[in-house]
């Protein structure tokens, strides 16, 4: 009885030490957890160089200003900014450049794009059509061949007259010529 009262107050204590430790270790968890601070608001920053390395905020040299980029636009209007003077990403490079640089760049790409579509579909098409090299080649090896028939044709009346006028052969056009050899 002694021993399974012992090991009853053992159990009992590491289920108490458990309960402890899960508890703990959810409210550490909830400790933890902060609400994240508010973003910075553009107008904080009073220059180029701190106002654009953050995407959501756009540079007016015309105004010397730091706004919000409008989102719900492309392009920043008027109203917020002339383009020649906005600077978004970096202070050297102007809005408006940016826009036809990307354009370019987008247009070039487009392009060879489609000059690489175009020559691929060209080349298949050659490819699958005999070029004029084959076609000579062809060409050529189909007269060959009909010289040679011709040739032989030639070469075997030769010596079919041969063999008619030394009698080798028998005379089929003769309706007597069976009779002869008999």
């Amino acid at each position: 009885m002694y021993y399974f009262t012992t090991e009853r107050g053992t159990l009992a204590t590491w289920v108490i030490c458990g309960a402890f430790l899960l508890c703990v270790s959810f409210v550490s968890q909830g400790d933890c957890q902060t609400t994240p601070t508010p973003p910075t608001p553009c107008s904080v920053y009073r220059n180029c160089d701190t106002c654009v390395p953050h995407a959501k905020c756009l540079w007016c040299f015309s105004t010397n200003n730091c706004t919000e980029y409008p989102v719900r636009w492309l392009l920043p209007p008027a109203s917020v900014c002339q383009l020649s003077q906005a600077r978004w990403g970096v202070c050297w490079f102007n809005f408006e450049a940016l826009i036809i640089t990307l354009g370019v760049v987008g247009g070039v790409i487009l392009i060879s794009i489609m000059v690489c579509c175009c020559c691929c579909c060209c080349c298949k098409k050659r490819r699958s059509r005999p070029d004029r090299d084959e076609e000579r080649f062809v060409r050529r090896r189909e007269e060959i061949k009909q010289r040679a028939e011709e040739r032989n044709v030639e070469r075997k009346e030769r010596h079919d007259q041969i063999r008619k006028k030394y009698g080798l052969m028998s005379d089929s056009d003769h309706p007597y010529s069976k009779f002869e050899n008999e």
